[in-house]
């Protein structure tokens, strides 16, 4: 294990964590908040950890995935604690441990919150809040990729260990090159919707904080009705970049790159946008006798088809109160999830294409039990070791699933509450149903259930293994 490597990227974590703070520091001088001083003395103690870290640069800078792994759980737990503080030393979330719940949900991009009265809350917290979705959907390692130097296929290891989706590859030859292009989409996306939502007449404040949560597909709301309050505009803009922001970001470097036929014949876009279309004709269908025409039941059931299933988490409506069926269908994209590649989090479309075609396969090969073929996506054949990968990534995921309903169960809620609260965190959608319904939050269940559900969404948002990683013993040894 070289150690040096990973408190190498800690330090660089904590001092780009300290310059992010810029912006609610500048949030609160222009509302002459005095909130403003929290990130002043977190931003302090980021550099005076994180400058050390980093002064000295290790000379072992090879960097394979064992401390690519590590040094992704580890950064994300730091990141989530660090920036935690500013909620606990304003004094507006009291509870450290609901202050960490906070945090985590908004770097995870789940949007789950303990907060009653989000509008109780100063702007440069509120600011901190979105922004933290922002920073998390792309992924802070990823935005290191382009900074430091390392050897040893490091790169890609890092990139593996914190992108979302059964594989990663590299978009251009160079993977700091690939890191640049992600970013420079994802930056793109955010201030289109930025300036489209201006457009409608948003307030910039409110265009800022929800257009980092719709691209992070986060889903904080800066008022207590989420988007209901917004004007319909408002809602289809975030609606068309909700599901924008959950689509596999390859498929905009290749319409970058001029190549549409690829980019639209993208097997697990289709797919997702299939996904949605027949979802939301579904429950608007199903809704229609709550609204006033098909029209508007058609409008917001678009809204929240995109919000569960790029797991962003906006409400405009109760869905609650929806019919049976629109509720199945929503708890059902909760673990579908968006596209790997993309900002989303849920199990990924892709994943779902493999396990299908491989019990398609399963089921020729009863009938021909010497065929040989291989499973293809977009033409070309899956690796054994991404069916593998894909397969155990299940189990565990079922595994964590069962372990956290349990655990949770114990402060004795429904089971719709414990079910989805658990499915809304480790799919890092949110809002669930009941008691952690859209007009509802976290704020009711014990500190060991929240500590569980903090785990659930570093788990979700890391895909699983690097978080259960630095709870082996073996990983820590020196080979």
């Amino acid at each position: 294990m070289n150690y040096s490597i990973i408190l190498y990227v800690i330090g660089w974590v904590l001092n780009i964590q300290a310059a992010l703070m810029v912006l609610p520091c500048i949030t609160a001088l222009i509302y002459g908040e005095k909130s403003g001083w929290a990130f002043v003395i977190t931003m302090a103690v980021c550099l005076i950890i994180g400058l050390p870290l980093v002064i000295k640069k290790p000379k072992n800078r090879v960097f394979y995935l064992r401390e690519s792994f590590i040094s992704t759980a580890l950064s994300w737990i730091v990141l989530s604690i660090f920036g935690a503080l500013p909620f606990w030393i304003s004094g507006h979330i009291p509870n450290p441990v609901d202050a960490l719940f906070e945090t985590v949900s908004g770097f995870t991009t789940t949007g789950a919150s303990i907060l009653k009265d989000v509008e109780a809350l100063p702007y440069c917290l509120l600011m901190w809040r979105s922004f933290t979705h922002w920073i998390g959907g792309m992924g802070v390692l990823v935005f290191l990729l382009t900074l430091i130097p390392m050897t040893g296929g490091s790169h890609m290891n890092l990139m593996k260990a914190e992108s979302p989706g059964p594989s990663v590859s590299r978009l251009v030859p160079k993977v700091r090159s690939t890191a640049k292009i992600l970013y420079a989409i994802y930056i793109v996306l955010t201030l289109i919707q930025i300036v489209l939502l201006l457009i409608g007449g948003m307030p910039l404040f409110d265009s800022l904080t929800l257009s980092f949560g719709t691209a992070g597909t986060g889903g904080f709301g800066i008022k207590n009705d989420s988007i209901a309050g917004y004007s319909t505009y408002s809602q289809v803009i975030i609606t068309i970049f909700m599901i924008l922001c959950g689509i596999n970001f390859n498929a905009y470097f290749l319409i970058i790159m001029k190549q549409f036929k690829q980019a639209f014949d993208i097997e697990e876009v289709k797919v997702y946008l299939g996904i949605i279309l027949i979802s939301t004709l579904i429950i608007a269908f199903n809704t229609q006798h709550l609204f006033h025409n098909f029209g508007q039941a058609f409008q917001q059931a678009a809204f929240q088809v995109g919000s569960i299933i790029t797991t962003t988490g906006y409400a405009t409506t109760d869905f609650n109160l929806w019919p049976g069926t629109s509720k199945v269908i929503l708890v059902m994209l909760m673990f579908i999830g968006a596209c790997a590649g993309s900002t989303g989090g849920g199990i990924k479309v892709s994943r779902f294409l493999i396990m299908s075609k491989t019990v398609g396969k399963e089921l020729r090969l009863l009938l021909h039990p010497r065929s040989i073929k291989k499973i293809q996506i977009d033409g070309h054949p899956v690796e054994h070791e991404v069916v593998r990968s894909t397969n155990v990534f299940l189990i565990v995921y079922i595994l964590i699933f069962a372990a956290s309903v349990f655990l949770i169960s114990f402060d004795n809620f429904d089971l719709t509450t414990t079910f989805t609260a658990v499915a809304a965190t480790l799919n890092n959608i949110g809002p669930g149903l009941e008691l952690v319904g859209p007009t509802g939050n976290f704020s009711e269940f014990s500190n060991f259930s929240k500590l569980v559900m903090i785990f659930d969404m570093l788990a979700g948002r890391l895909e699983l293994f690097p978080l259960l990683l630095i709870f082996m013993p073996r990983t820590w040894k020196k080979f």
